[in-house]
């Protein structure tokens, strides 16, 4: 072997087996992060929060970071791309860039509880791979933009507590991969459009929605589990299909104007899952819906402060005895008789909480605590059954 060669081949030695090769951020995702930067008032940026760390004098997805771009941004293996834009909840203040759009590999954008103001820019519909967009707790106003429904990949949108104004997109329906939607403690208008078919979770409460609940917005949907749209404007009955909605255990429909619930004893409520129910706080008339404590889950009921008359059924008594119903509410309405004495007994169904007080009831014990407060004044129960205090 010649002395060349050997003295290549100790060099060889000392070199790195596997070199690592540094690849540029891709020039068009760097200049959507100096637009957000940019559009996001100087003095609400922190020197140590993620963006007081973005320095553009030195790559984005370069590695190691310890300096610079220290957190906010999640990039591709290659360090090529941005995938992920996380920030901080800081107080950022100001409107969002619709360069974003140039970010074209995000998988997740998370503004969530800062102070972002303005329209949610329509060019976000470009971000194909967005799996995860939450805008929550800023203050976003102007219409949900039309477009975001193109977000084919979207499984979870959270735009909650902001000023959103105007009506749901109606091409909702089309977010075919979303399972979590939350829209809530906006000001939205409108009736309910129809719904993403694979939604899990469905929150829309604390806003100005109006309508009825038609099973058709509901077709075709088998993984709900919980929906909340309490505190809006909806109206008509609540019908026997919406509690039978496959997978459902939570239903919060309070603080709305609702009238009626119709619901029969049917042979699939055995198979139901559905485990707490609020109407409190609506325009509901005639009598307990019984059948609902025949749904072998149901652990909370609140039907306070509606228009329902007649005794407590024996069923609820019953319900709470299994220590299956702990939580009920029927206080604020006209119920009259005697409530079922083993809710007062010291037996399994007095450990149930909640309230029959302000009502029409007779012996209503005053110790006990589902009688704490007191019931209607005569005058205002015979009024109400017309003379009398029979139903």
């Amino acid at each position: 072997m010649s002395n060349l060669l050997l003295l290549l081949l100790c060099l060889s030695s000392f070199l790195p087996s596997h070199p690592q090769v540094q690849a540029a951020t891709l020039p068009s995702d760097i200049y959507a992060l100096k637009a957000l930067k940019a559009s996001i008032k100087p003095n609400s940026i922190s020197p140590w929060s993620c963006l007081g760390s973005w320095n553009f004098s030195f790559d984005p997805c370069s590695l190691p970071r310890r300096t610079y771009f220290i957190c906010g941004i999640s990039c591709s293996p290659d360090s090529t791309r941005v995938t992920s834009l996380t920030l901080d909840p800081v107080g950022y203040s100001g409107t969002l860039t619709p360069l974003l759009s140039q970010l074209t590999q995000l998988t997740q954008l998370d503004l969530s509880d800062n102070s972002f103001y303005g329209p949610i820019p329509s060019s976000l519909s470009s971000l194909s791979k967005l799996e995860t967009l939450s805008l929550r707790s800023n203050s976003f106003s102007g219409n949900i933009p039309p477009s975001l429904t193109k977000l084919a990949s979207l499984v979870s949108l959270d735009i909650s507590s902001n000023a959103l104004t105007g009506p749901l997109p109606v091409t909702l329906s089309s977010l075919s991969s979303l399972t979590t939607m939350d829209l809530s403690f906006n000001k939205l208008t409108g009736s309910l459009p129809r719904l993403p078919p694979n939604l899990v979770e469905l929150a829309l409460k604390a806003n100005s929605l109006s309508g009825s609940l038609s099973q058709s917005l509901f077709e075709g949907i088998t993984q709900l589990e919980v929906v909340e749209l309490g505190a809006n404007r909806f109206t008509g009955a609540v019908q026997a299909w919406f509690f039978l909605i496959p997978s459902l255990q939570q239903v919060d429909l309070a603080n709305n104007s609702f009238t009626r619930i119709e619901i029969q004893k049917s042979g699939n409520v055995k198979n139901s899952q559905l485990v707490a129910v609020d109407l409190g706080f609506n325009r509901i008339k005639g009598y307990l819906p019984v059948n609902l404590a025949s749904f072998p889950q149901m652990a909370s009921l609140s039907l306070r402060y509606n228009r329902f008359r007649g005794p407590i059924p024996w069923e609820f008594y019953k319900k709470a005895s299994d220590q299956s119903l702990r939580r009920l509410f029927l206080d604020g309405n006209f119920l009259n008789g005697k409530p079922p004495a083993g809710f007062f007994s010291g037996g399994s169904g007095s450990s149930v909480a909640g309230s029959f007080g302000d009502n029409c009831l007779e012996s209503c014990p005053a110790s006990s605590q589902l009688c704490s407060s007191s019931q209607k004044p005569t005058s205002v129960c015979r009024q109400a059954y017309g003379g009398s205090t029979s139903p």
